[in-house]
């Protein structure tokens, strides 16, 4: 799932991840190979959300899922695998102007 720049931040707010950037290098092979999403790294790899699942919630949120983990003690090199719930789901709040 894409995310627009209030989700982003409200994301980060609830987990402790950096976002990658649209115009980091590895976005583009990162699409490529798991589709259009908003990328996030934390300390056990590569997360995206997908929209969760809760017709009964009016609030919107997403379900964090794990891509690939990190390899190396460094944080510097990951290895995909197949995409697993990590049981966190980020909330959206409607912001009112």
């Amino acid at each position: 799932m894409k995310l627009n720049s209030t989700q982003v931040e409200q994301t980060l707010n609830q987990m402790n991840a950096h976002v990658l950037p649209d115009d980091h290098p590895a976005v583009t092979q990162l699409t490529d190979v798991f589709g259009d999403h908003t990328f996030f790294l934390d300390e056990s790899g590569l997360k995206v959300l997908e929209p969760a699942e809760a017709p009964e919630m009016e609030i919107q949120s997403g379900e964090v899922v794990s891509l690939a983990d990190w390899t190396d003690s460094t944080l510097t090199s990951l290895t995909p695998h197949a995409p697993e719930l990590t049981g966190t789901t980020i909330v959206f709040r409607e912001i009112k102007h």
